[in-house]
């Protein structure tokens, strides 16, 4: 059984890793949250990653919360897709 992890998007600058694992525990058993900082100036950059337990757990996440609001935004809940790997730049 492996763990699916969701994509956040258009959250609140104020929203907080407490709040997200708080409502997302709702549909199942939240095993981690995470919402990035910009490296330069320390703010929330909008968008966060919260892994369920089980693939049947995220994908009632994504039914439940998918376009309600949080902190006063709508926000964005899919399954999260693995990074690509980014082009390498100036390697002519």
């Amino acid at each position: 059984m492996t763990n699916t992890k969701l994509f956040v998007g258009n959250l609140s600058f104020k929203t907080t890793e407490a709040e997200l694992e708080e409502t997302f525990s709702k549909s199942g058993v939240v095993v981690s949250v995470a919402i990035p900082t910009d490296r330069e100036t320390g703010r929330k950059r909008g968008f966060g990653f919260v892994e369920m337990e089980t693939k049947e757990q995220a994908d009632a996440a994504v039914k439940e919360f998918n376009g309600q609001s949080i902190d006063g935004r709508q926000i964005v809940v899919n399954e999260s897709k693995p990074r690509e790997a980014a082009p390498r730049r100036g390697s002519w």
